[in-house]
């Protein structure tokens, strides 16, 4: 479609620098994924000698405290329209916010004394919910961002391969140094010099990526990108968002397919998990760890390249189920590996020996089933965040409602219900074969720990990929019926910038064979 076309319709395209500079957003909060939530737990226990259940279970405990936060940010992000525009201040405040959090909690608590332990747990506890809040204030913006960003069916899809690269600078960085880091201090993971260290080097990664995410959504942060009415659109109140998301059938099925796939990729790639199985198990943290990790995500390249092709021929539903299938079936193969662990020397996972290369036919068939099956859900992990920019469309379709903010939150708080709820499974799941402390990479093999990698490594991502196949499945906003959401949204915009009422708009035209021949090319 060219740009006369585009112009005609009310097609809103970005410039490639925007398309690849905002979705660094999610690479900056993700910064804050690793650093928090693969570790907090660990921090709490084995640095702060705080209760191991404690630690684990009050990460998703707070999660109350967010179902009350979040929907307050999200109405606030509705309402505001300043001189820096809607989603920017957000930006910033929320990184600061967790900067400030995050540097006091890693660098600060341990030298609260350890005879004032009911101090450590009330910071511990206060300060977290502070990060929450910038967490909620920054991670929002990247899903309500998009709706300003683009909605040409075409480009949408692109967010996702640019939201991963974003991701991997953000998440991969941090994935990258931490061990490098742990090997510096005695204990690794559980040396509160690890934590003083590894924050202010994501901290600053952070700003970084924020800054340039800023400067992605600077031009299109303004009224005339908010919706069908702009700067005249009617202000949703407070209690009529439980109405909204209940008449929004797609957003529904998409909070459950969202929270499968971060479930599965939050469990999966936590880093107790991780030690179990590279370290307890296989007996060699540091020399499977990084390998495996850089395979999956040159497994993961092409699977990106694929996704996005699918998503513009096909729509991002398909897309979606297409690729979340091969990582299920991959993973069977992955779950017959690991319960054949054991059996003998020739049944554990092996790349280098004393002599050099040494690898075996089970470390061959694991790389395979793993790394095609990881590329394939590393790939549609973040799949589902440019699809809440479809459903916030849909609702703008369906109601005249522009409320990106309170969409983004929702899916925010999906995402850190699911992930916060990550660090609790693995907690439960550790203290059932005995241990009193999360275990790491220098610790020895505990008799059942097979059991606990195969369920947390295998069968829980296996669960929650199965739930976002049968969520999906209802889905309806295929790649056609997008193309109608924004010709009709498109003519109802001209229609109230002519000075047409908005409710009129939308009573007039419903559907693409109501529309004018322009906006049906």
């Amino acid at each position: 479609m060219g740009e006369q076309t585009a112009k005609a319709s009310g097609l809103n395209r970005a410039k490639t620098y925007q398309l690849v500079l905002f979705p660094l957003n999610n690479g900056a909060t993700n910064v804050y994924y690793v650093l928090v939530l693969s570790y907090i737990a660990t921090f709490g226990s084995k640095v702060l000698a705080l209760s191991m259940i404690f630690a684990s279970v009050m990460v998703t405990g707070m999660r109350l405290f967010d179902a009350i936060t979040d929907p307050i940010i999200g109405a606030l992000m509705d309402r505001t329209n300043g001189r820096f525009g809607k989603f920017r201040p957000f930006m910033v405040i929320g990184n600061l916010i967790m900067a400030a959090s995050i540097l006091v909690l890693y660098c600060l608590t341990p030298l609260i004394p350890a005879s004032s332990m009911g101090l450590r747990y009330a910071a511990f506890v206060a300060l977290y919910a502070v990060w929450v809040i910038g967490y909620t204030f920054q991670t929002s913006c990247t899903r309500s961002g998009q709706t300003v960003l683009t909605n040409d069916p075409k480009q949408r899809p692109l967010f996702t391969i640019f939201n991963t690269v974003g991701s991997l600078l953000g998440m991969g960085a941090m994935q990258f140094f931490a061990p490098i880091l742990a090997k510096n201090y005695e204990g690794g993971y559980a040396s509160a010099g690890f934590f003083r260290t590894l924050a202010p080097v994501g901290i600053v990664i952070s700003i970084l990526l924020t800054i340039l995410a800023i400067v992605g959504i600077w031009e299109k942060d303004q009224p005339k990108y908010f919706g069908i009415g702009g700067e005249a659109s009617e202000k949703v109140k407070l209690h009529e968002y439980v109405q909204i998301i209940k008449n929004n059938n797609p957003m529904q099925r998409l909070m459950v397919a969202g929270a499968g796939c971060k479930l599965a990729l939050s469990i999966a790639t936590n880093t107790t998990v991780l030690c179990m199985l590279y370290g307890c198990m296989m007996g060699n943290y540091d020399g499977l760890y990084l390998p495996m990790m850089v395979l999956g995500y040159v497994f993961s390249v092409p699977f990106f390249l694929l996704t996005v092709r699918t998503s513009q021929k096909e729509g991002q539903k398909a897309s979606l189920m297409k690729y979340v299938s091969v990582a299920f079936i991959c993973y069977i193969g992955v779950l017959v590996l690991l319960l054949l662990w054991g059996r003998s020397d020739a049944f554990t996972l092996s790349i280098m020996g004393e002599n050099g290369l040494s690898i075996n036919l089970y470390t061959i068939l694991f790389i395979a089933f793993f790394g095609i099956g990881y590329g394939a859900y590393y790939a549609t992990a973040d799949m589902p965040i440019p699809m809440v920019a479809d459903c916030s469309d849909y609702e703008t379709y369906r109601s005249g409602n522009y409320i990106p903010g309170i969409m983004g939150t929702l899916f925010s708080l999906v995402d850190k219900l699911v992930s916060s709820l990550s660090a609790t499974v693995v907690g439960i799941a550790v203290s059932f074969i005995g241990l009193e402390s999360l275990p790491t990479q220098y610790d020895p093999y505990t008799p059942g720990m097979n059991w606990v990698v195969i369920v947390l490594f295998c069968i829980i991502p296996m669960v929650a990929w199965a739930a976002t196949l049968i969520a999906m499945k209802g889905y309806t906003l295929t790649g056609e019926k997008m193309k109608e959401i924004q010709a009709v949204n498109a003519c109802r915009r001209d229609a109230v910038a002519k000075g047409m009422k908005l409710d009129e708009a939308i009573a007039k035209w419903q559907s693409m064979d109501q529309l004018p021949a322009e906006y049906r090319s």
